[in-house]
């Protein structure tokens, strides 16, 4: 009996994985911006996923639960330790290859410009751009109301919006 619920639990955990594990690592790596940061992380993360599997019974929240644990884990992490935010390598997860010069700076300087957003506007607008969260998902994650979400995203994307002219100005 203990051996079928550990390999059911132990499917259940593959499965879990295999299936979040790009945008737990894309949403963990936009909260620390640091790839060692970010593989501590995640580690940390799933292992706290296994200790508390049997207790997330909605296979629905999955994913919300999930993050919530990323979260919580990037929070410990930089409770622990501090980092020097000169040490921070932004290109060490852009696929260079697929892309020509033009694009891979226009990716940069919005990758950039959404990294100075305030956390309050650059976390929902990651959630929603990367790991395709609804407002109403955002809001669960955030524990926020829908209408501050909505609100939070309109400011980032306008603040976004206002950055990237002006970059695009000063080139010219």
């Amino acid at each position: 009996m203990y051996n079928d619920h550990l390999k059911l639990r132990t499917i259940r955990y593959q499965k879990l994985v295999a299936l979040y594990h790009a945008d737990l690592f894309r949403f963990a790596y936009w909260l620390s911006k640091d790839k060692n940061a970010t593989e501590e992380i995640i580690q940390e993360s799933y292992l706290r996923a296994w200790k508390y599997l049997d207790k997330q019974l909605d296979e629905n929240a999955e994913k919300s639960w999930l993050l919530t644990i990323v979260r919580r884990e990037n929070a410990r992490y930089f409770s622990r330790k501090t980092l020097d935010i000169d040490d921070i390598e932004q290109n060490d997860l852009v696929d260079t290859s697929s892309h020509s010069v033009e694009q891979n700076i226009e990716y940069e300087n919005i990758r950039n410009q959404i990294a100075l957003l305030a956390p309050e506007y650059r976390e929902p607008l990651i959630m929603q751009v990367l790991l395709g969260l609804s407002s109403h998902e955002i809001a669960e994650q955030l524990m926020l109301t829908t209408n501050t979400v909505n609100t939070r995203l309109f400011r980032a994307r306008e603040q976004l919006k206002h950055s990237l002219t002006c970059i695009t100005i000063d080139k010219q």
